[in-house]
């Protein structure tokens, strides 16, 4: 892979787990070199055409919206993922993200079949509080997340810390500064209770790329 240094043997990794009710977490600030993060970044910018028209939109409330950011995914052959009213195809793995999700796997003990990627022009651009808890993923299994680029908060808010009305709980939300060649694993039963989101920041002006490594559900051939 273009940048990646090799791997000889299984990458041990370091994790500060972060526990709350009914939230697993755990992140790794190093799991990409500088370097390997830089050339990685750098091969984004020059290399990767992102979606486009209805595939850059989303349903909220059933309106559609342009997503405030770019997005493209790759996967096996003939996984989607669905979510917010649309569905994305995965495209072909490039053998640089090919590499990548194969080092994951063996530094996680998962089997990764699909990557969401999102890329944020500058702290203007962000996602909104969400679950990824859709049908088509393997509930037993975490997900991961890669950073690329300007550091940014990924905030977590509890689903009971949204509802309206008495039954409204005061539970704090969780704040990480996702870092350049960090990586983040929401682990079940993560995604179930609580919301995620990357607000907005004025003072982060620079490109994040996230990649998002999912294990989604492969149908049978009919």
């Amino acid at each position: 892979m273009l940048g990646m240094e090799p791997q000889k043997k299984k990458q041990k990794l370091s994790w500060n787990k972060i526990k709350k009710e009914g939230l697993d977490l755990d992140y790794n600030q190093r799991f990409l070199t500088k370097h390997e993060a830089d050339d990685l970044l750098e091969w984004f910018e020059k290399n990767v055409e992102y979606f486009s028209g209805d595939l850059a939109q989303v349903k909220v409330f059933g309106k559609w919206h342009k997503i405030p950011r770019k997005q493209v995914s790759y996967g096996e052959a003939g996984l989607s993922y669905k979510f917010s009213g649309n569905t994305v195809p995965a495209l072909p793995w490039p053998d640089q993200l090919a590499s990548l999700r194969d080092r994951l796997n063996e530094a996680t003990s998962n089997k990764f079949n699909f990557v969401l990627v999102n890329r944020y022009k500058d702290g203007n651009d962000h996602m909104g509080y969400h679950r990824d808890d859709e049908a088509d993923l393997e509930q037993t299994a975490p997900i991961a997340s890669i950073s690329l680029g300007q550091t940014r908060d990924f905030v977590f808010q509890h689903a009971d810390a949204r509802r309206v009305g008495s039954a409204k709980r005061d539970v704090p939300t969780v704040k990480i500064s996702l870092t350049h060649g960090s990586l983040l694993m929401m682990n079940p039963p993560t995604n179930t209770h609580w919301y995620h989101s990357l607000p907005k920041r004025k003072n982060c002006p620079g490109v994040r790329i996230n990649l998002t490594f999912r294990t989604m559900i492969v149908k049978p051939k009919l």
